[in-house]
């Protein structure tokens, strides 16, 4: 049996990942989460948890029975997105970094596997905003353990993710989220500039199988780009809810176009992503806006 850690396992995309892994009964999964954003309702009752920040957790006084024999970590807990990391520069790059750099010398010195959750704000630019700096020097810490200690690490840079447990409200919610409360909330779709700015949206659960087959093989720093490999304008987005639409000033910061490129991705991992997203859109619609 396989002993998996997954960081911010009660989040988005890690708790989805969690769901996925105790399906296979030949892996006992451990989740490292402060809360701050993840949530105890996306627990699974099968995994095994810590609650606590992630720089205390693989600091070198930190004991846990649950902290052993354990083969592969997925590290995707950070302080995420662009917007608020404007406001918290620090607690970004300390957490973002310095976590990053916590959970790789623990991976070490146990010579354990790591899969490291990157960002494709990289492709707008590391300087463009601290959090896209702080995920872009986490792939660094990642690639210069594998070069100098031959730790076996594997970066995944995810696009736009959307699907079950996106977030709706705050400053962590999702473009699509926020489509779905305002659906809803019977409020026309807010969107910040004209709308003609791209994404690649991509499905949780692709990013999640995509996780685990990268977590199969012996990777020294490698790269995969987890996108749909297209991308939509948000207006095309906000058409497909077919919902009045208010247009709000741009946001600083952010990247003008996003699209995965991914044949690397489909060629190492034979990964193909399989949820369209006016097939999900359309989905949601059906089950949420059933008096429209």
């Amino acid at each position: 049996m396989k002993n998996i850690l997954v960081t911010g396992g009660c989040g988005f995309i890690g708790s989805n990942l969690v769901d996925m892994l105790v399906q296979d009964r030949d892996h006992n999964v451990i989740v490292v989460d402060n809360l701050v954003t993840g949530k105890k309702e996306n627990c699974n009752v099968n995994a095994k948890y810590i609650f606590d920040d992630i720089r205390n957790v693989f600091a070198e006084n930190y004991t846990s029975s649950l902290l052993k024999d354990i083969d592969v970590i997925f590290h995707l807990a950070a302080l995420a997105r662009i917007q608020p990391s404007f406001e918290r520069p620090n607690e970004t790059l300390d957490i973002n970094t310095k976590g990053t750099a916590l959970v790789c010398e623990f991976a070490r010195k146990n010579n354990i596997k790591v899969v490291y959750a990157g960002s494709s704000s990289f492709y707008g630019g590391v300087y463009l905003n601290p959090y896209a700096f702080s995920k872009w020097q986490g792939e660094e810490i990642c690639k210069l353990y594998s070069e100098v200690y031959g730790l076996s690490t594997v970066i995944a840079r995810f696009f736009n993710v959307y699907g079950q447990r996106h977030v709706r409200t705050g400053p962590y919610a999702t473009v699509i989220g926020v489509f779905e409360k305002q659906m809803l909330a019977n409020e026309p779709l807010t969107i910040t500039g004209n709308g003609e700015q791209r994404r690649d949206f991509t499905n949780v659960k692709d990013i999640c199988n995509a996780l685990i087959k990268m977590s199969k093989d012996m990777w020294k720093g490698n790269v995969f780009n987890l996108g749909a490999g297209r991308n939509h304008s948000i207006n095309e987005l906000a058409h497909m809810f077919k919902k009045d639409i208010k247009y709000i000033k741009v946001r600083p910061g952010e990247a003008w176009i996003t699209l995965a490129d991914i044949s690397q991705t489909q060629e190492l991992l034979n990964w193909v992503p399989k949820v369209s997203l006016e097939d999900w859109v359309s989905q949601w619609l059906k089950e949420n806006m059933k008096g429209e």
